[in-house]
């Protein structure tokens, strides 16, 4: 049955082993329940910062097999210009059982593999020139993706309802720019506000605007093809054109005299 229970704690009162249970277990039951149809991913904050010789991550919650960790001050870890691809991930350790609590840890690590194994979720990527800055400001959409000396964020997963969907730094720089192209189409103007407002967008919500906006069948893509969809879809916009290139508001006609 459904149950809503709050201990009281009075003067004269026996302190009850179930009243401290209720206080611990309430936030966290309420936490995983509210989170229990999510997919893996960032949460909220846990963004990277880049500095000279050295990357930031920013405190966050992230979720990860149905468990919420936490990051309540920012770490560090320092980095080196190898030319070759490193992966900034979180490698989630086994439970640790104590004697009053059973513990389980997230560390920051760098290393050369794409992908991420069931225990480790990717925070950002970059490759890294000797000689050359590391850098976090991009001056296109499509800049998002620039081989060397970028940071990467595009295959970083955030959570959402279902199936995991792309940063909200990725969606938000798209939906900016695509308003500064001057489109009048309603679909761009919808999905260009939902992006600046709602935060994290779901996937199928980005599958369907390319699929609409570029006259495409419906079908799923991974973050790197989305990203680069995205990128065509700002270019048709900044030449006018709309739905498989046609013109913004739809074919014109000219009645000739």
């Amino acid at each position: 049955m459904f149950t809503y229970s709050y201990p009281h704690f009075h003067k004269g009162r026996i302190l009850k082993t179930s009243m401290l249970e209720e206080l611990r277990d309430y936030p966290r039951d309420y936490m995983e329940l509210y989170y229990r149809s999510y997919a893996d991913g960032i949460l909220a904050g846990a963004e990277v910062e880049v500095y000279p010789d050295k990357l930031v991550v920013t405190p966050g919650m992230v979720l990860h097999k149905g468990r919420l960790y936490m990051l309540t001050e920012s770490a560090e870890l320092e980095y080196q210009a190898t030319g070759r691809l490193n992966v900034l991930k979180l490698r989630f350790t086994e439970d640790e059982k104590l004697s009053d609590m059973t513990a389980s840890h997230a560390e920051l690590r760098l290393n050369e593999e794409a992908t991420c194994d069931s225990s480790e979720m990717e925070l950002a990527r970059f490759k890294l020139k000797e000689g050359a800055r590391l850098r976090r400001d991009y001056q296109t959409f499509a800049d998002l993706a620039t081989e060397f000396n970028t940071l990467h964020v595009i295959h970083v997963a955030y959570a959402a309802e279902g199936v995991s969907t792309l940063s909200p730094l990725v969606m938000k720089d798209y939906a900016e720019r695509l308003l500064r192209t001057g489109t009048s189409d309603p679909q761009d103007l919808i999905f260009a506000m939902m992006c600046l407002n709602e935060g994290t967008i779901a996937r199928s919500v980005i599958l369907h605007h390319i699929a609409n906006r570029l006259g495409l069948e419906y079908r799923e893509y991974d973050n790197a093809q989305i990203h680069r969809y995205l990128d065509r879809i700002l270019a048709n916009a900044g030449r006018g054109s709309g739905r498989s290139g046609m013109p913004v508001g739809g074919p014109h006609r000219m009645i000739v005299d």
